[in-house]
């Protein structure tokens, strides 16, 4: 499972990258064909939505799997062992259901709708079923992580309670003080 975690991974990561380059290509080819060119390109704008779209989906999925997404963690700091790791289940089962029941059946739904009815992009005359797929597809993802954070495989470089940074402006116990520097002593 590690392995497999590992490649999703490794594949969403690099499609990310590829996804954010040809955004950045594509908006510094709508500003010079707009001011320098003199004649704007109809499509530029309407493609960044569309890849921002899916970046951002993806990159939610990408975000909950590695464990990087925003959490509360009050009570999860406070537990250990047993009870922690069936919280942590609960959790992932929970988020599980959600991306099963709201991204992947309802997102699928949204996209079917879409293709059936023949809607098209404005500009690019793209199916906007292909826009909604990052619905599904990124839902399709986070259950995946959080399958697989139920069988025992967590993010790889998920945060151990007793490894968590210390609030900001607080500094680590032993780490030199933020005034420290070469010949300077500090009053810590």
């Amino acid at each position: 499972m590690r392995r497999l975690r590992a490649g999703v991974d490794a594949a969403l990561g690099w499609l990310l990258a590829v996804l954010m380059g040809a955004g950045v290509a594509n908006v510094v080819w709508q500003v010079f064909s707009r001011y320098v060119l003199r004649s704007p390109c109809s499509y530029t704008e309407e493609l960044a939505r569309y890849l921002l779209i899916w970046v951002g989906l993806l990159g939610a999925a990408y975000g909950a799997g590695r464990g990087m997404h925003l959490a509360i963690d009050l009570v999860p700091s406070r537990l250990a062992g047993p009870a922690r790791r069936r919280l942590d289940a609960a959790l992932a089962l929970a988020v599980l259901a959600f991306a099963l029941a709201v991204m992947v059946w309802g997102g699928g739904r949204l996209v079917w709708m879409t293709l059936v009815l023949g809607q098209r992009s404005a500009a690019m005359g793209v199916p906007l079923g292909y826009v909604y797929l990052a619905l599904p597809v990124s839902g399709a993802l986070m259950a995946f992580y959080a399958a697989a954070a139920v069988a025992g495989c967590p993010p790889p470089e998920a945060p151990r309670p007793d490894e968590a940074p210390p609030p900001l402006g607080v500094p680590r116990p032993g780490a030199p003080s933020a005034t420290a520097g070469p010949g300077r002593a500090t009053r810590d």
